[in-house]
């Protein structure tokens, strides 16, 4: 069994300086959300990505890194 983690932040832009407030920056938000999943992960790989592009992240505004531990 392996633990996933799967970082999901704000694209740039999409933060305090981009919205119009000049004053800020390196302004971040993000997210961690983590999971355990069944043996041969390197077979689930696009399972993974697209468990991050339908649920857990909003690929509009956000990006997402995955590791797998």
């Amino acid at each position: 069994m392996a633990r996933v983690k799967v970082h999901v932040f704000l694209k740039p832009g999409v933060a305090l300086h981009g919205l119009g407030w000049a004053d800020v920056s390196n302004a971040r938000v993000g997210k961690l959300i983590e999971f355990d999943l069944g043996d041969s992960v390197e077979d689930k790989a696009g399972e993974i990505k697209r468990m991050c592009e339908t649920l857990l992240a909003n690929t509009v505004i956000e990006s997402y890194r995955i590791e797998v531990a």
